[in-house]
């Protein structure tokens, strides 16, 4: 039986300094080359946006819907990539005089999630050049950066890795198969992906590390914290399945009465949810890495909040 060769961190963030510059990508030459959207499409598999679920709603309806939770999957990742940035531009501090190899692989991250953000401005752009007006994401991503950006380190981490894994969760299991989705839309998660895939090993590395110089009080309160991030990411989730239920029975095209209208937006939240929560929380790598930091009771107390968010 061959044993099991644990990677150094060390090499583990010279790989991913060296896959950054591997797969480096542009936004007009490589992602969008010049196309639009084509509101014929779907922009966001049955997968994530769960179009079962909104059970009242004909073939094009339902289209219609992937293309509002499209617009608002683009606009959430530019929304948590501002306070991940932020936080990844402190924990390089901890780097400017150590390990300049870890050092460049943070810089990289940065320089990264900031041509992410740009990358996503200009997709809620394009789908709005070819969807109706009226639609809404009246999230202030500094406001949410300062508020998430007040709580511990630990708990940032945790929600970081959470938000990173489903990435590549979301684009292997459900974006990259669906031979019905835009292909322009695919694309963008395709080069998201490709980068997303070594920021979530430095999550890792930077949340291991940092949890090492913890006390047991420190990590208590910490839990405590990532329970309070998880549940203001719902509260965002709720407003924004309101909106974008709202704009669905005003653009659809056909009186929405108000049972409905309750209906979609159920199956809006329903959705968001999936997408958002437990999609990362029950990623295995985040199970594994989770659980090898808390206490089985910090680990309830995470599960039992979850459980409320159905």
């Amino acid at each position: 039986m061959n044993a099991i060769v644990k990677v150094p961190e060390s090499e583990r963030y010279a790989r991913c300094v060296q896959t950054s510059k591997r797969v480096r990508w542009d936004i007009e030459e490589d992602v969008i080359r010049g196309r639009r959207f084509d509101a014929a499409h779907k922009f966001l598999p049955d997968g994530l946006s769960l179009v079962a679920a909104f059970t009242t709603l004909s073939a094009d309806e339902r289209r219609f819907v992937s293309q509002i939770q499209g617009r608002t999957y683009a606009n959430v990742f530019g929304l948590v990539e501002r306070f991940i940035n932020a936080k990844v531009l402190e924990l390089s501090h901890d780097h400017w005089l150590g390990d300049q190899v870890a050092l460049e692989a943070l810089v990289r991250f940065s320089d990264e999630e900031l041509k992410h953000q740009a990358l996503f401005r200009r997709i809620d752009a394009m789908v709005g050049d070819v969807l109706p007006d009226g639609y809404r994401f009246d999230v202030d991503p500094n406001a949410v950066a300062r508020a998430v950006l007040g709580k511990s380190t630990w708990a940032v981490l945790a929600l970081t890795l959470d938000i990173e894994l489903f990435t590549q969760l979301h684009y292997r299991q459900s974006i990259e198969p669906d031979a019905e989705l835009s292909e322009l839309f695919k694309d963008v998660f395709l080069y998201h992906w490709k980068e997303e895939s070594q920021h979530a090993i430095l999550d890792e590395l930077e949340w291991v590390r940092h949890d090492a110089g913890l006390t047991a009080e420190q990590r208590e309160g910490a839990v405590d914290e990532f329970i309070e991030l998880v549940a203001a990411v719902d509260g965002i989730l709720q407003a924004q399945a309101k909106a974008d239920a709202r704009y669905f029975a005003v653009k659809c095209g056909r009186a929405v009465e108000a049972t409905e209208a309750q209906a979609i937006e159920a199956a809006f939240l329903k959705a968001y949810r999936w997408q958002y929560v437990h999609s990362g929380a029950q990623h295995p790598q985040f199970g594994k890495v989770l659980s090898s930091l808390i206490t089985e009771s910090q680990g309830q107390r995470i599960q039992a909040a979850l459980t409320t968010l159905q």
